[in-house]
């Protein structure tokens, strides 16, 4: 098991953003998880990565508690993140962007790490020295996107990777994500977006009001992920 949530409770003041949430994520999977806005899935996201600290319950990777480690630790052991709303250093070239997410990893690995992105992701390379921040909104998730691939982690966060994104370039961070799938990447994303998402998932759990109304396999949560009220 690559990454295990048991009974997690997270409150931000008198509000309870998560109640007794459990998941699991198997070793190479992707898991989606779907529902509205306040559904609690960023929360959950947060959770993981610590940048929010649960009231209760546990959060292990391979096993590990994660508890008493900070974000950076985190990112350290194997945790990428990518977080919603394309969150890049506006100031900093492309090219520093994306070596931020692979800092500590050694200059090697880092080339390594470029060159492959690089092939990945055409856009780097001809953006290379341009500021993030001259980016289209598109352009920006890329470079979100592959920051947080940098590193080549264990286990990939992705808060609503299509969120406000035209087709063409929901379509080029789908496969990226294949990719990743493809170098046995375990993922744990979530969307609004449930149709793109669904396509992409080995399983889903959808949720409401923090909570787990339903888990499965996609066909089993499909009619469920797709209903209106949760798009």
């Amino acid at each position: 098991m690559m990454l295990t949530v048991e009974n997690l409770d997270v409150r931000y003041g008198g509000i309870t953003a998560l109640r007794h949430v459990s998941i699991t994520v198997n070793k190479g999977e992707t898991v989606l998880l779907v529902g509205a806005n306040g559904a609690g899935k960023s929360s959950l996201i947060n959770a993981v990565m610590g940048l929010v600290s649960p009231q209760a319950g546990t959060i292990r990777l391979a096993g590990r508690d994660l508890g008493a480690l900070s974000c950076d630790q985190r990112a350290r052991i194997g945790i990428g993140y990518s977080p919603e709303g394309r969150r890049v250093f506006s100031t900093m070239s492309v090219a520093d962007n994306v070596r931020t997410g692979a800092f500590g990893q050694g200059a090697k690995k880092q080339r390594e790490s470029w060159d492959w992105l690089c092939g990945t992701f055409p856009l780097l390379k001809e953006r290379e020295k341009q500021l993030a921040g001259q980016l289209s909104g598109g352009e920006q998730q890329i470079v979100a996107f592959a920051r947080a691939m940098s590193s080549f982690p264990a286990l990939l966060l992705l808060d609503e990777p299509f969120l406000g994104l035209a087709p063409v370039w929901i379509a080029r961070i789908s496969d990226a994500i294949r990719q990743m799938q493809q170098r046995g990447t375990t993922i744990l994303m979530t969307e609004q977006m449930a149709r793109p998402a669904l396509k992409l998932a080995t399983r889903g759990y959808v949720m409401r009001g923090g909570e787990i109304c339903r888990g499965g396999t996609v066909a089993e949560v499909r009619d469920l992920a797709l209903a209106a009220e949760y798009l």
